[in-house]
């Protein structure tokens, strides 16, 4: 848990420092500076920023670096600066550490945003890295075999990239690149369908919270990016053509996808159907709902739910109700990855080394009603988790207090902050 934190020439932020508690709220105007302070702890976490990318865009104008440290109440020290040139300075209890992963390990956070909604309708690499962030967490082995894979995957496409036609030395290396990828893949797959499976029942529970009328036709699928019932590297030396003329890599584990799926009575029905026809086909159940759950024939579909899926939920739901399954989403996997950390095998794998997880929500008051806020709150209080909340006004105090006795009040304006006397 964080105990102190000091932000640096970050956006309108000059130089502030904060004693932090159990939970912190962070009350002031848009472009006070109250997201900025989400944005500081997500970059020291993360390595990168939840708003931009470029580090140009976030650091204060004229100024050459921004710089976020912390104290966390274990003794432990942690600082990243950041220069517009995209060059990082990781920094563990005053030494230098080279890759970001263990500033991660140290401070796993949590964003809960649900007003960005481009997670459930654009492209996969947000829901992937949803599932990848329990995954590194959880499973000690995962990050090791993502950065290989990550390796082998730049240096395939770089080459798919350089010519349309190939050597025979270059398919000679390409065959040995697909190898590493493949065995890389098995991987990355065994930890992401294990802890998928774990997930599933939290991220019921939080539906049924958050979107009870909707619990029993909302479910959970995970995508592994390629047809896991026959080696990666098989397949992509039958797609090497189509990788060529496209200059990259289409099917792997970098194409994996969480999907919410949405089944309608009419589905319902269907499964009856298809389960009837299935016997006079001579087919079994799981051969149909490899065919019928997933839209794409070329990549198999792994679902603890029902075999026929309606459609994607995105094109189904609200856009009230879109906020809530966003936050059923994340906060489902706070929950889990506190009780993991529980368990005898997860704390071998971190050597008995637990930590607290950090919670930022932004203005969450502004996007879900009351009720959804009171279902949050109350599912964070009893968890033992650090949370820092921004809002617009103070309106959200009386509601904190039914969960927290001794908030910390923060006001912020034109990037200076005041704590609130209690």
């Amino acid at each position: 848990m964080i105990e102190r934190l000091q932000v640096s020439n970050l956006r309108n932020i000059s130089q502030i420092t904060l004693q932090a508690g159990a939970c912190n709220i962070i009350i002031g105007v848009n472009g006070s500076g109250k997201t900025s302070l989400l944005e500081a702890i997500f970059l020291l976490s993360r390595g990168k920023s939840f708003r931009h990318h470029q580090p140009k865009r976030y650091i204060q104008h004229h100024k050459s670096a921004a710089v976020v440290h912390a104290r966390l109440t274990e003794g432990s020290t942690l600082a990243i600066q950041k220069e517009s040139d995209a060059t990082t300075t990781l920094r563990l209890n005053q030494a230098t550490v080279y890759n970001q992963s263990v500033l991660t390990e140290q401070l796993p956070t949590l964003l809960i945003d649900p007003s960005t909604m481009d997670m459930l309708e654009q492209g996969s690499a947000s829901r992937r890295q949803l599932l990848d962030w329990l995954v590194f967490h959880m499973k000690h082995g995962f990050h090791p075999q993502w950065i290989a894979y990550q390796r082998l995957l730049k240096q395939r496409n770089s080459l798919l990239k350089q010519t349309k036609n190939l050597s025979s030395l270059q398919i000679k290396e390409l065959k040995a690149w697909d190898k590493g990828l493949a065995n890389h893949a098995a991987l990355i797959h065994h930890y992401r369908l294990a802890v998928f499976e774990d997930w599933q029942p939290y991220f019921e529970n939080s539906i049924k919270a958050l979107l009870p009328s909707y619990a029993e036709q909302l479910s959970l699928s995970y995508n592994p990016g390629y047809d896991v019932s026959s080696s990666l590297d098989v397949q992509l030396d039958e797609r090497l053509e189509q990788d060529l003329h496209l200059g990259y890599t289409r099917i792997g584990s970098h194409r994996a996808d969480i999907h919410v799926h949405w089944r309608s009575q009419s589905s319902l029905s269907q499964v009856n159907d298809t389960c009837a026809s299935s016997f006079e086909d001579g087919k079994s159940d799981a051969d149909h709902e490899i065919n019928l759950a997933d839209n794409n024939t070329e990549i198999a579909t792994v679902s603890t739910k029902l075999p026929v899926i309606k459609e994607q939920a995105a094109n189904v739901l609200s856009r009230g109700e879109k906020k809530l399954l966003i936050t059923a989403l994340r906060l489902s996997q706070l929950p889990l990855l506190l009780d993991s950390q529980t368990t005898k095998n997860i704390s071998v794998e971190r050597d008995q080394r637990q930590v607290t997880p950090v919670v930022l929500l932004d203005d969450i008051t502004a996007e879900l009603d009351t009720r959804a806020v009171d279902i949050l709150l109350s599912t964070l209080a009893t968890l033992p988790c650090q949370v820092f909340m921004t809002s617009l006004t103070d309106d959200v105090l009386p509601l904190i207090h039914n969960y927290w006795l001794e908030p910390n009040v923060f006001h912020v304006k034109q990037g200076n902050i005041l704590l609130e006397e209690k």
